[in-house]
């Protein structure tokens, strides 16, 4: 299993950081791995949308469906799945001291069968990637003043 947390600072409000983060299609701007994400439903966002997401990460590419297990003020949940593994982003928002909003992302990807394996060595990609994505979602919404 692979395992990333980042806690960073940005300057949006926490509504407006939870309201775009809610919508994964949003994760072609902000997600560095992200080629495309694409929603399986049109309607509202809520627990249950899915989306089509397909990554490329370290010149691999690959396909999950992802879909938003949890929303609550604060808190944003997807779990992300294929054959050969299953990923969860588990994105915390909160007002930050003084102004803005603090952000926790934590990402977990569980590899199964043959793809196990190269668990070890995706722990430094993924820590590349986690560092991108608070490079990213600090662009999209600002840094602190």
């Amino acid at each position: 299993m692979v395992d990333v947390t980042r806690s960073f600072d940005v300057a949006a409000p926490p509504e407006r950081v939870l309201d775009y983060l809610k919508n994964f299609a949003n994760a072609e701007e902000w997600d560095p791995g992200t080629v495309s994400c694409e929603p399986l439903v049109e309607g509202p966002v809520e627990v249950g949308s899915r989306w089509r997401n397909v990554s490329k990460i370290a010149g691999i590419e690959t396909e999950l469906t992802y879909e938003l297990t949890r929303l609550e003020p604060g808190r944003v949940v997807f779990v992300g799945r294929n054959d050969t593994a299953t990923s969860t982003d588990d994105i915390g928002v909160t007002a930050a001291n003084g102004s803005g909003t603090t952000i926790t992302y934590h990402a977990t990807i569980e590899f199964s069968g043959a793809a196990k394996l190269a668990a070890p060595l995706t722990k430094i990609v993924f820590e590349k990637v986690g560092a991108d994505t608070e490079k990213s979602l600090v662009q999209v919404f600002g840094a602190p003043a």
